[in-house]
């Protein structure tokens, strides 16, 4: 499939808009999506955790290439969207694991980032 007939690549924000180890949230072509530097890489993925719909920009941690909602620390691979961990809610974790049966594990939506002309594109 050629990349016109697969999707396009779209404007997210400028890159002095996004600092090392920061993200932000946007919306590209009536899409929220999440847009980050950690260690220097940019990446893109879905505005909402998978679990309970948290914005991610709202507290969210990247660390050892995976971003963490801080609701309820379900973790996912921001490479790949792979899901790591699903709600573990460790302060109580019986109601954690609760809370994690109360909907589908599920992979985060993960974005091709490039830059282009000093904004941060994703791919869709």
């Amino acid at each position: 499939m050629s990349e016109i007939s697969a999707g396009k690549w779209r404007d997210a924000l400028p890159v002095k808009k996004l600092k090392n180890g920061k993200k932000k949230m946007v919306t590209v072509d009536k899409k929220m999506i999440l847009v980050g530097l950690q260690d220097e890489q940019y990446f893109a993925t879905e505005a909402l955790c998978r679990h309970m719909r948290w914005p991610l920009a709202w507290g969210a941690k990247v660390k050892d290439d995976c971003i963490r909602c801080p609701l309820h620390q379900t973790t996912h691979r921001i490479d790949n969207g792979e899901l790591v961990e699903w709600s573990p809610f460790p302060l109580f974790p019986p109601y954690g694991k609760l809370v994690g049966k109360m909907s589908k594990q599920k992979n985060l939506k993960i974005y091709e980032t490039r830059i282009h002309e000093s904004n941060i594109q994703v791919f869709f």
